[in-house]
C-alpha cells in the first residue's frame, strides 16, 4: 500500500506541475518555487507528466504540407472528410498522432446539439483516440459499437471501443454482447435473431458518423493474433487476395467484401453506407497501407484521418 501511495503521489505531483508548465505557462524556476522543490526536480516532474501521458497536446495550427495531402485524398477517393497529420520517422508507435486527430474529430460530432448516432468499430488505434477524449455529458447521443466485445474464450475484447468510451462519455451506449466472429455462419444466424442484437443491428444502420480502425492481414495480423482466426485460415485467405479488414469484414485489393464462409461467420454490424453515414477510418503505418487504399478504392470508406506518410503512398 505504501509503495502504491507513493507512486499516486509522485503522478499527482507530476500532474501539478505539468499543469503550471503547459496551461498556465510557468518557467520550471516558478513551478519549482510554488512546489517548494529544486529546479532539477521540477524539470523531472515535467518529463514524467509527458512519459506518462498526463499531457494530451493538440495543434491548431494548420499545417500546408498536411493540408495539400488531405486535399490529394479528398480528391482522388471522393472523401467527405480528410485529415493528415504529420508523421514522426523516429517512432515506432502505430497511434501517436493520428489518435490525438481522432479524438479530435469524434469530440466535435459529439458536441453537436441535435441527437446523432455514433457507431464505433475496434482495435488499438481506436482505443487510443477514445482514451483521448475529455470527459463530456451528451445524453442526447447514441454511441453504438459495430462489433462483438467478447473474446475466442468467452473474455471481454481487450481493443473493444465502447466501454472506453462509456467511461468518459454520458451517453447511452450500445454494445454488441457477441464475438467478433461466431463459429459458424448458422449460429451467426441464431445469434443476430435475438431481440436485444437486432436492436444494436438496427441502430448501427442508422449511424450518422461511423469510425472504425483498417486492420492489416496476416499470421501477426489482428484477428490471428486475437485467436478469432487460425494460421491456416489467414493464409488460405491471404492466398486468394485478400487484402484488409475492418471489424472482422474481410475486402479484397479492390476493397470488395468477400463472398466466403469467413464474412458468413462475422457477427458485427455490416459496414455503413457511405451513402448515409460519414464513415471515417484511422490508421497509420506502412503494414496497413495496402488495407487502406483498398478500403478507400472499393468505397468502403468516405473519410480518412492518418499520417503524411500513409497519405503520400495512398496518392502515388
Amino acid at each position: 500500500m505504501a509503495k502504491r501511495s507513493d507512486t499516486q503521489g509522485r503522478l499527482d505531483d507530476a500532474a501539478r506541475a505539468g499543469w503550471l508548465y503547459y496551461v498556465a505557462g510557468r518557467t520550471q524556476d516558478e513551478i519549482a518555487n510554488a512546489m517548494g522543490i529544486s529546479r532539477q526536480s521540477a524539470q523531472r516532474l515535467v518529463s514524467l507528466a509527458v512519459a506518462e501521458r498526463l499531457i494530451k497536446v493538440r495543434l491548431d495550427h494548420p499545417i500546408a504540407a498536411c493540408l495539400e495531402l488531405a486535399e490529394g485524398l479528398r480528391a482522388k477517393y471522393g472523401l467527405k472528410h480528410a485529415e493528415v497529420v504529420p508523421s514522426d520517422p523516429g517512432s515506432t508507435s502505430s497511434t501517436v498522432g493520428i489518435a490525438e486527430a481522432g479524438a479530435a474529430e469524434i469530440e466535435r460530432w459529439l458536441k453537436r446539439p441535435d441527437p446523432i448516432v455514433i457507431a464505433v468499430g475496434t482495435g488499438r488505434t481506436l482505443k487510443a483516440a477514445v482514451d483521448q477524449l475529455p470527459p463530456m455529458e451528451c445524453p442526447q447521443h447514441r454511441i453504438v459499437s459495430l462489433t462483438g466485445n467478447i473474446g475466442p474464450d468467452g473474455s471481454a475484447a481487450f481493443y473493444n471501443v465502447i466501454f472506453s468510451m462509456a467511461d468518459a462519455i454520458k451517453a447511452r451506449h450500445f454494445p454488441m454482447p457477441l464475438p467478433v466472429l461466431c463459429s459458424s455462419a448458422e449460429e451467426r444466424e441464431t445469434l443476430h435473431d435475438q431481440a436485444l442484437v437486432r436492436s444494436t443491428l438496427s441502430l448501427g444502420a442508422q449511424a450518422d458518423v461511423t469510425f472504425v480502425g483498417i486492420g492489416e492481414l496476416g499470421v501477426d495480423g489482428p484477428l490471428c493474433v486475437d485467436g478469432f482466426l487460425a494460421r491456416d485460415e489467414m493464409t488460405g485467405l491471404m492466398e486468394r487476395g485478400a487484402t484488409g479488414e475492418i471489424c472482422g469484414w474481410i475486402f479484397n485489393e479492390r476493397g470488395i467484401l468477400f463472398d466466403n464462409a469467413v464474412n458468413n461467420r462475422v457477427a458485427s454490424v455490416p459496414i455503413p453506407s457511405r451513402e448515409t453515414s460519414r464513415v471515417i477510418g484511422i490508421a497509420q503505418g506502412p503494414k496497413k497501407w495496402p488495407a487502406m487504399r483498398a478500403a478507400l478504392a472499393g468505397g468502403l470508406l468516405n473519410g480518412i484521418i492518418t499520417d503524411e506518410a500513409a497519405a503520400e503512398f495512398l496518392l502515388s
